[in-house]
């Protein structure tokens, strides 16, 4: 804090004679100083008569209390600069959102990196279609001869047959729509995952729920336990038991949060966001319909990705025997030659010529037995696909059914009634009408029907992932 001098009394004149008034000067070593406004404020009210009586000391003070004050203001204004962004930052990392299921489907497919990945592929299967229809570039020889003609240009032009070049183009259109399918099969992957993640998170959710109303009757139960204790009308292992079971509800909870954690951290990393960022799963683990058997095999074969991949891969397949069957016929070479210097017959003269390979050694037979071969296995594998398709959606559809039968079983009718008799329960312990050990079994007994409810909808949700999995596209 700077040093305040106190005012001298004594007359700048007595006697006749001027006086000079030393005073020491306080120090401005930044380091050295301690100030605030009320500080500036109190300078200027004890001082001030004083400034007023002297213009070399006015000068003085003034500028040092400007010096003051405008180290103060920058200061607060810097301080104010440095804590707005981490504020801001704050914010943005604390910042929550609530995740509906295609909402979830829309932001996966937009930034996940695997399917941005295999989209990549587009533009260099139109590089290979852009080749694939590249035409044979002709040839120029020039020579210079001892003999006459002494000099020859000659060009020459390969002719191709047998529709080499659309044959080509189609095997390369036809690759590029394996690549398509190819695509639709990734973000058939992709939505699968994310409908794991996302009711593996709203699970989760409903788990801390549920641990946590175990936890809030326990702790109610053992503050009854407890009163019932230093009212003598219950014994001191009562009030214990009652605790450890709220200890052990306590820990139950903590370990759902870890879980939710997990899962959050699982549908986070899907939809390319930090794994840490708060994010709630809005739904129900009951939604969602399971069709019939017959439609769904009827959609499966249909719209199945596994089984559009194979047909474009038997379509490019196709278009590979017919270029190698075209390949089978040779492709003539087109010459034309000017000469010169063959004097005295002539100066200037030309000549044609035609060259075609024989195939004698080499028919290219064998190359069309195994692109032959090739589509037949192609072919075989798709209707065992199909088959196998069939068998998996039959399966699939049977199991999911049961499923939802259990999970709505649990919603519409078990839980409600355990959760009718375990408010009996808490009413009879607290009115004294039963014991602590009714009590303790009706709490475990309900905690277990929640969190079986709890995973009665999971293993829906997951009975729907693996029936969208088999069928190989979107259920409706």
């Amino acid at each position: 804090m700077p040093r305040l001098v106190p005012r001298d009394p004594t007359p700048l004149f007595h006697g006749g004679q001027r006086r000079e008034i030393r005073r020491p000067r306080p120090s401005l070593h930044p380091l050295r100083l301690a100030f605030s406004p009320t500080t500036i404020s109190r300078a200027f009210l004890e001082d001030g008569a004083e400034m007023l009586s002297s213009p070399i000391v006015r000068g003085q003070r003034l500028a040092a209390l400007g010096v003051l004050a405008g180290m103060c203001l920058a200061g607060r204004v810097g301080a104010a600069s440095l804590q707005a962004p981490m504020q801001s930052q704050a914010t943005e990392a604390g910042a929550s959102f609530t995740l509906s299921l295609p909402q979830a489907f829309e932001m996966a497919l937009a930034a996940n990196r695997a399917l941005a990945a295999a989209r990549l592929g587009r533009p260099i299967a139109r590089a290979n279609v852009a080749v694939a229809g590249e035409r044979p570039n002709p040839d120029l020889l020039l020579e210079k001869l001892r003999e006459t003609p002494h000099e020859a240009a000659t060009l020459s032009l390969p002719i191709e047959t047998a529709g080499k070049r659309g044959r080509r183009i189609a095997a390369a259109e036809a690759e590029a729509a394996s690549g398509e399918a190819d695509i639709a099969r990734t973000t058939a992957a992709i939505r699968n995952q994310v409908r794991r993640a996302f009711y593996s998170l709203l699970a989760a959710q409903r788990r801390v729920v549920e641990e946590q109303a175990s936890l809030d009757i326990a702790r109610r139960a053992a503050a009854a336990a407890r009163a019932r204790f230093e009212a003598g009308a219950a014994p001191r292992l009562d009030a214990l038991q009652a605790e450890l079971v709220a200890a052990q509800a306590s820990n139950d909870t903590e370990s759902a949060r870890g879980m939710l954690a997990a899962a959050r951290s699982q549908l986070n990393t899907l939809i390319d966001r930090s794994p840490q960022a708060a994010v709630t799963a809005e739904g129900e683990l009951a939604a969602g319909t399971v069709p019939e058997v017959d439609a769904a095999i009827a959609g499966a074969l249909a719209h199945s990705t596994e089984l559009a991949l194979a047909d474009r891969r038997i379509a490019a397949q196709a278009a590979r025997v017919a270029l190698a069957r075209a390949q089978q016929v040779p492709n003539p070479v087109v010459q034309g030659a000017i000469t010169h210097g063959a004097e005295p017959d002539f100066e200037w003269g030309w000549r044609a010529g035609l060259t075609v390979t024989l195939p004698i050694f080499t028919s290219h037979r064998p190359e069309v037995e195994v692109e032959e071969a090739t589509l037949k296995q192609l072919e075989a594998q798709r209707d065992a696909s199909a088959a196998q398709i069939a068998g998996a959606v039959t399966a699939a559809a049977s199991q999911a059914a049961q499923a939802r039968r259990q999970a709505l079983r649990f919603r519409d009718d078990i839980l409600p009634h355990a959760l009718e008799v375990e408010g009996l329960a808490e009413e009879s312990y607290r009115a004294g009408e039963t014991g602590l050990v009714a009590l303790l079994q009706a709490l475990q007994s309900t905690r277990d029907l929640r969190l079986r409810a709890v995973q009665a909808g999971i293993d829906y949700q997951i009975a729907l992932a693996e029936l969208e999995q088999a069928v190989g596209a979107p259920l409706p």
